[in-house]
């Protein structure tokens, strides 16, 4: 994959605000490929720019990644619950209640 569909995922992500949530197949079709789901996962993988808040995206049962979790387990649960983004009782994100539409912001 080019730097360009990366760097097109990573701007994608970088407009998720706190407090919400994105599925990795929603970031793939806000950037104009919607059947590359997988290719976000590497993309956010091999992130290193702190500016692109990675942990805001989850897969579509809103599952969190063990890749992430670079410092301990756990890491990326801790940063969306310090965001106020609410877990279910079986350790998923609840999508019903922070998924990011972006199409709703004011």
């Amino acid at each position: 994959m080019s730097g360009q569909v990366f760097a097109a995922f990573l701007e994608v992500v970088r407009r998720i605000p706190a407090g919400k949530a994105a599925t990795y197949g929603l970031v793939a079709r806000l950037a104009g490929m919607p059947r590359c789901a997988r290719t976000v996962g590497f993309a956010l993988a091999g992130c290193r720019d702190s500016s692109v808040p990675c942990h805001r995206v989850v897969d579509r049962f809103g599952g969190t990644k063990a890749a992430f979790d670079v410092h301990a387990p756990g890491t990326q649960r801790a940063l969306l619950e310090a965001e106020g983004v609410p877990f279910r009782p079986d350790g998923t994100v609840d999508l019903e209640q922070c998924l990011w539409d972006p199409f709703s912001e004011g």
